[in-house]
């Protein structure tokens, strides 16, 4: 595998893993238990980029990949055209039952195959860009540009000015800045059109739009946001709402809000409000199947509800909700496999793959998850961490021998809290002196 991945993509997954972290790309290198979701990925994401719409909810402990999963699966979106936005739920940063910041966090991480985050103005830009063209193309005077793009404009976004006309005045206030040479007040614009508080009452007044996003107002700049990407040439957008979880910790009130705010947004999508929609939801089993969490909602535990009581190979894939399977010490294994040969490169195969063979990565394996009281669940992060810094050590001091020279040694300030309690153990583990 080592020669057919390139320089940058491989030292772009090995420097997120060395630092304890999930990809950003790449991660068609290490899918390694995905395949049996693929066809059924590509289905949902071919419908999304028709004009259709997804919503899926995935579930799985800590360690079992939802993160990794989510991003692989923006990945595949992002090879279509499409774009993408992964925003994490919290209680104080972006509390679900405030939809206005929920999409603000969206425009912030927003990302497409040729722009990081924030994509948001490559995305405006390349859609006036697009009205432009089109505009020409009718054989109009150039003289007249400005007016029929203005007019398309309006076309283009009628369905979304029903529900939100501030989207489509604020895009003819951003352009009106730039025609006017004047950034400042453009840059603005485009804050209040992301979402975000606090714009200037000046730019605002320029642009024609009044106060701030709000709840209700957020459906529709969603709404707008897709029009906008799919006439610039994306045709959809993969929108993952990570760690849902933890509504489970907020007050019962803002919970109850939360929880019927993910239940209006479900509602929203399979109603086809939002063309171009691949909504996705990461959570624990406790939270869908919890009193402190999507049980506690009638109406959203119906619409969530999937028969899990069946042998886990059997799992439906194209059911609303998908269950992760945990990690077990093969899994671990055939992992670390695949980091060491994407790691290898043409000068380093031959040694590096001779000294790190897959009997040392077993090994390594077993001894990680041993340091976490045998929870191969909580394991991976730690595991391919580790496995990194002995690859590493092989690569760089060519009389290194990991089973000579290496030590594991697991230090309580490197893990995170749920390893640190796997590594404490449970009460039922502490012996007595009775």
């Amino acid at each position: 595998m080592g020669t057919a991945v390139s320089a940058a993509r491989r030292r772009e997954v090995i420097d997120a893993l060395r630092a304890g972290a999930v990809p950003q790309a790449g991660l068609d290198l290490l899918a390694t238990g995905l395949d049996r979701f693929a066809d059924s990925v590509d289905t949902e994401l071919g419908t999304a980029s028709a004009g259709g719409a997804v919503f899926k909810a995935v579930r799985g402990d800590y360690g079992a990949g939802k993160t990794f999963f989510t991003r692989w699966l923006a990945e595949r979106a992002k090879a279509r055209g499409m774009a993408a936005a992964e925003v994490q739920i919290s209680e104080t940063e972006t509390p679900l039952h405030k939809l206005e910041t929920v999409y603000r966090r969206l425009t912030e991480r927003l990302t497409t195959p040729g722009f990081p985050p924030s994509a948001l103005r490559s995305v405006v830009d390349g859609w006036f860009y697009v009205l432009e063209e089109d505009a020409l193309a009718s054989g109009i005077d150039e003289n007249d540009l400005e007016k029929e793009v203005g007019e398309l404009l309006t076309r283009r976004l009628a369905e979304v000015s029903r529900s939100a006309p501030g989207f489509a005045t604020a895009l003819r206030g951003y352009r009106a800045a730039l025609a006017s040479a004047d950034p400042a007040t453009a840059e603005s614009i485009l804050a209040w059109l992301g979402g975000q508080p606090h714009v200037a009452a000046a730019a605002r007044r320029a642009a024609g739009v009044r106060g701030e996003l709000d709840h209700f107002g957020a459906f529709g700049f969603l709404q707008g946001l897709l029009t906008v990407l799919r006439d610039s040439g994306h045709p959809g957008l993969v929108l993952v709402l990570d760690e849902v979880e933890t509504l489970q910790r907020v007050r019962s009130d803002a919970r109850d809000k939360a929880l019927n705010a993910l239940r209006q947004l479900i509602d929203e999508v399979h109603a086809g409000r939002f063309p171009g929609l691949y909504l996705v939801i990461t959570g624990t089993p406790a939270f869908y199947d919890g009193p402190q969490g999507v049980q506690r909602l009638s109406p959203l535990a119906q619409r969530l509800a999937t028969d899990f009581t069946t042998d886990p190979r059997f799992d439906n894939p194209r059911a609303i909700q998908l269950r992760l399977p945990a990690f077990t010490t093969e899994r671990l294994t055939e992992l670390g496999t695949t980091v060491r040969d994407v790691y290898v490169d043409d000068e380093s195969a031959h040694r590096v793959a001779a000294v790190v063979d897959d009997a040392y990565i077993a090994e390594l394996a077993e001894a990680v998850a041993g340091e976490l009281g045998g929870k191969v669940g909580v394991a991976p992060r730690l595991y391919l961490r580790k496995l990194v810094d002995v690859l590493d050590r092989v690569y760089e001091f060519p009389d290194f021998d990991p089973r000579r020279h290496y030590t594991l040694t697991v230090r309580s300030t490197e893990l995170t809290d749920t390893e640190r309690n796997a590594a404490a153990g449970s009460a039922d583990d502490v012996a007595l002196d009775l």
